[in-house]
């Protein structure tokens, strides 16, 4: 399995960081010894609001040949929903990949045309904002429908990387990385 963690300017780096931590390690502990990942973007450095910038792995170019993009959500949402070049460069991703999202990533993937009649989630103060992508905003921490997973606010990335150790590994793979993560929610 290859993923694609989608980064991009004023982004919330623990929607990121939450949802990459769990996933990752099902290869550290084998679950999963195959999978790899790239962090990938439009710029050659992508930084928060407070400064914090990280050095992406992959600019630019399709993302076809990834089996899942995760997109984490950060107040840089609000302007890219309306960037077409960087909603054009979503969509390149292929029809059959997993489309997963944190907090405000939702708006990014509805814009993109991923949600459309799918249930779905976003940060609770956008739940108006994400209504028109999608068939129907749940108010919950982790929402799947089909190939599409999105989570709620900033600490559900935790919840919905553990959901995802679950889905495509195992329950087992899940009770290891929670425990050692330390993590009881």
């Amino acid at each position: 399995m290859k993923i694609a963690f989608i980064v991009y300017p004023r982004i919330t780096w623990l929607d990121m960081i939450g949802v990459f931590d769990p996933i990752t390690r099902l290869r550290l502990y084998k679950y999963l010894p195959d999978l790899s990942w790239n962090i990938c973007a439009l710029e050659q450095e992508v930084s928060d609001d407070f400064g914090l910038t990280v050095r992406p792995n992959q600019v630019g170019g399709s993302l076809a040949e990834y089996d899942a993009i995760i997109v984490p959500g950060g107040w840089g949402t609000r302007t890219l929903i309306e960037d077409e070049k960087f909603i054009a460069w979503l969509q390149t991703a292929s029809p059959e990949s997993w489309k997963i999202s944190i907090c405000t990533g939702s708006l990014l993937l509805g814009k993109a045309g991923f949600l459309a009649g799918k249930k779905a989630t976003t940060h609770f103060d956008e739940y108006g904002t994400l209504k028109p992508f999608c068939g129907e905003v749940l108010e919950q921490r982790v929402v799947r429908d089909g190939n599409v997973v999105t989570a709620g606010a900033v600490s559900s990335s935790i919840d919905l990387g553990l959901y995802l150790c679950r889905t495509w590994a195992s329950d087992e793979a899940d009770i290891m990385i929670r425990y050692k993560m330390d993590y009881k929610g």
